[in-house]
C-alpha cells in the first residue's frame, strides 16, 4: 500500500493515466470529476472513488481540492464511490506515517475493514462515445442549470432531434430526458454533501422549486435529498 498527498487549485487537471494497483481517490476537500471512456464520476468532499487497477482515467478539480490517494492491492472489479467515515478519513490522512511504522499491517487491515463497510453511493454519469455528443454532454456537466430541449441539442450539434435521441439510447441506454435528469441528480450530490440548502441546490441544477427537485431526486436515488444529505453527513461524522 502506498499513500500520496496532492493539493490542486480550481480548474487543475490530471491527464489520463492508470495504475497497476487499485487506487482510492479521496476528496478531503473540494470536488473532483473523474472521467473514463465510459463516463464520469462526481466525487464530493468527504467521498472517495475506488478505481480498479488498469483503468485509464483523468481528473478535473472544482474548487481547491485536497486529493489524498491510496494505492491498494487489486480488490475491486468496477469503480465504486464511497462515503468516507471519520475513522477512514483519519486513517487516509495519516496513512503515509502509519505505513512506515511497524504497525503498518494493522493500519492496512483497518483501512480495508472500513472500506468493506463504507456506504456506497451512485455517482456515475455515462457519456456517449460520439465525439460531438460527448463534447456537449461534458459541457452540460459544467452547467447543469441550463435548460435545453432535444431539438435545441440537435441544432447545436448539427444533427436531427431523431439522430440525437437514437445516439443517447444506443450509447448510454437512456433517453435524452432520462440522461438529462440523471446527470443533474448525480451532480447535485456534490452540493448536498457540502451541506448546502435544498432550495439552493435545486435552483443551481435547473429546477424551479425544492419540491420538483426532491421528487426527481427520490425517483432516481430512492430517497429524498434531505435524507440523503443527513445520512451522508452522519456517515462522515459531520452531524450526529
Amino acid at each position: 500500500m502506498q499513500a500520496l498527498v496532492m493539493d490542486y487549485a480550481h480548474g487543475a487537471a490530471v491527464a489520463e493515466h492508470c495504475h497497476s494497483d487499485d487506487q482510492l481517490i479521496y476528496a478531503a476537500c473540494g470536488v473532483m470529476r473523474v472521467s473514463t471512456a465510459a463516463g464520469s464520476w462526481v466525487i464530493p468532499a468527504g467521498h472517495a472513488l475506488w478505481m480498479p487497477a488498469g483503468v485509464e482515467h483523468a481528473v478535473r478539480m472544482e474548487g481547491s481540492v485536497g486529493m489524498r490517494t491510496l494505492l491498494l492491492p487489486a480488490r475491486v472489479e468496477g469503480c465504486e464511490v464511497i462515503v468516507v467515515s471519520g475513522l477512514l478519513h483519519a486513517l487516509v490522512l495519516a496513512a503515509s506515517r502509519l505505513l512506515e511504522r511497524e504497525a503498518s499491517a494493522s493500519a492496512q487491515a483497518l483501512i480495508f475493514a472500513e472500506l468493506a463497510t463504507a456506504q456506497r453511493i451512485s455517482a456515475f454519469v455515462p457519456i456517449p462515445h460520439h465525439p460531438r455528443l460527448r463534447g456537449w454532454c461534458e459541457a452540460f456537466l459544467d452547467d447543469p442549470a441550463q435548460d435545453i430541449s432535444l431539438q435545441q441539442c440537435g441544432a447545436r450539434l448539427n444533427l436531427s432531434a431523431r439522430s440525437v435521441a437514437r445516439l443517447f439510447q444506443r450509447e448510454v441506454g437512456m433517453t435524452f430526458g432520462e440522461w438529462h435528469t440523471h446527470a443533474r441528480v448525480m451532480l447535485s450530490q456534490r452540493c448536498l454533501a457540502a451541506g448546502q440548502p435544498i432550495l439552493a441546490v435545486a435552483l443551481d441544477h435547473g429546477y424551479q422549486s425544492a419540491s420538483a427537485f426532491a421528487a426527481m431526486f427520490k425517483r432516481v436515488l430512492g430517497l429524498s435529498p434531505r435524507h440523503w444529505q443527513l445520512n451522508t453527513l452522519q456517515q462522515r461524522g459531520v452531524v450526529r
